[in-house]
Formats: structure tokens, sequence, C-alpha cells
């Protein structure tokens, strides 16, 4: 069975970044639209025609220098496109703290938890497993212990660590917004136990009454709905990033640009307004913790 790269993230080969490759899009859409030819640029930046296709396909980053010169080429007059290409490009080659996990998740994590840390709201769908922003040590150890089960034991305290250590983006000054709808049957699964599980719960109620964290429940009685096909999450940040959908797949992460995230957005809408509100969410919530205590 697939465990959710938002749920570990597996080791994997080398990762061309989300950030890099929007880079690159841009440029190829800036060299296309003056009818420039890929030789041509590389020629003006003095540069193998290969090493200015790498740079179009995020494969190799460009730096500052060869970036401002090709602005001048393309005739990139406007001083906010082109501080938010400088923005980006500078996003391309920051590192963050994720990066001492590089060598034990999937690229395609990597794009997660950037995306996680650059969000100013993120809405979320789960159906099988509460998100891990909001998991407890507990529940997040024995959620992966169950996913990766011939893991050592070593390996399964540094993803914990992650997990915790992501979670830190709702706290400080100015966190982002978490819009979470969870499946009452989440609620009801009990990972790690029964006690396990009835801690994790209250802590979910101390989550939802924070001012950026608004929970609600989709209850069995909603019956069919609009993402039969399970979990995900739309991130929405700040220019010049776009608008990202994420979700799970046979065959891995699959991250869907604006405007295409309508689909998502019209789904969490749906998903939404068949939901309970949250007074009424946090109630089943504490009300499910009560009945495993029993």
């Amino acid at each position: 069975m697939q465990h959710s790269l938002e749920e570990v993230g597996m080791a994997a080969p080398k990762w061309v970044t989300l950030r890099a490759q929007w880079l690159g899009q841009q440029l190829r859409d800036l060299r296309e639209a003056n009818g420039i030819l890929l030789k041509d640029t590389a020629e003006y930046l003095q540069r193998d025609p290969s090493t200015a296709g790498r740079f179009e396909s995020g494969e190799y980053p460009i730096r500052r220098p060869d970036l401002l010169a090709l602005l001048d080429l393309y005739g990139v007059a406007d001083s906010h496109r082109r501080e938010s290409l400088m923005k980006l490009s500078q996003e391309v080659w920051q590192k963050g703290w994720w990066d001492g996990y590089a060598g034990e998740v999937a690229g395609a994590f990597v794009d997660y938890v950037w995306l996680e840390s650059r969000a100013r709201e993120i809405r979320a769908f789960d159906n099988t497993l509460l998100p891990g922003l909001l998991h407890t040590s507990a529940y997040a150890r024995a959620a992966i212990t169950a996913a990766e089960y011939d893991a050592k034991d070593e390996q399964i305290d540094r993803w914990v660590e992650l997990r915790t250590t992501r979670q830190g983006i709702l706290e400080g000054d100015n966190p982002p917004h978490l819009l979470s709808i969870i499946d009452e049957s989440v609620l009801r699964r009990q990972v790690g136990g029964s006690a396990c599980l009835a801690t994790q719960l209250g802590e979910l109620v101390k989550h939802a009454a924070r001012p950026n964290i608004e929970i609600r429940v989709l209850p069995f009685s909603a019956g069919a709905h609009a993402s039969p096909a399970g979990a995900f999450r739309i991130f929405t940040m700040e220019k010049p990033f776009p608008e990202v959908g994420y979700a799970e797949t046979p065959k891995g992460a699959i991250y869907i640009e604006s405007p295409d995230t309508q689909r998502f957005v019209r789904t969490y809408d749906e998903l939404r307004e068949l939901a309970l509100a949250p007074e009424e969410s946090t109630a089943l919530i504490s009300a499910i913790a009560q009945e495993l205590l029993r």
C-alpha cells in the first residue's frame, strides 16, 4: 500500500523543484514571446545551449547575473515583473530547514514542505488520517509505523521529528490559515489505539480554538460527496507564486497550478457546504473522544 507523501516522504532521485519549474517556464514564455531561439539566448549569455535549456527546464537554477541579462534581452521593463522574477529566483536557491532531511524524503515532499512554509492559506480535505500539521507525536508515530512497517526505529524517529517541526508554521506572529475538512471516519479510526486517538482528538479541539485554524467535520450523514477519490490540498501564496492544488495518485503526488486549480476549489467548497459548522464539529470531536475514554 502506497503511503502518502504528506505523511512521510520517502527517499527518491534528484527532484526539479516546483519553484525552479515555475521560473523556467516564465523564462521560456518570455523568450518565445520575443521570437528568440534558445541558441540565440545561449549565445547572448555566452553559455552552451544545453545549459540555457536547463535554465528553462529548472534542472539548473539560473543565477542572478544571468537572470538580469535575460530580463534585459527579453525587454522586461516593468519593475513589478522584474522584482517578481528576481524573488522567485531567490526562492529557487534559498535553503530551508527541511534541507536537513533531503536524503530521507522524496523530492515531491520537499516541494510539499516548501509550499506549507510559504502558504498564506491551506485548504485541506482528509478522509484517512488527520492532516499532518495537527498530529500529536504519538499519532504521527503510529501512522508512520503502520505504513512503513519495515523502517528502522531511528528512521521513524526522524520522520516524526520532521512532522512536528513542520507544525511550527502554525505558530508565530503571522501564521497561515488552515481550513481543514475532516471526514468523520478519520475521527473514529483508532490510529495507535483508543487512548492515543482520544488524546489526539483532545488536541484537535484545542487547535480548533485557535484563530488561524478552522476545523469542520464531514459527517457520515452527508452521504456521497464531491471528493470520492480522497484527500487533497490547496495552497494559496503571495505573488509571484501561483495557487497550487495537491493530491495523491497511485503513481505519487501531483501538483496543479492556477487556473487549473478551479476544480480543487469547487470541490472544497462543495465539501464545506456539506460539513458541520466549526462549533458542531468541535462538539462531535469531543463526544467521540469521550466515547473512547469509557
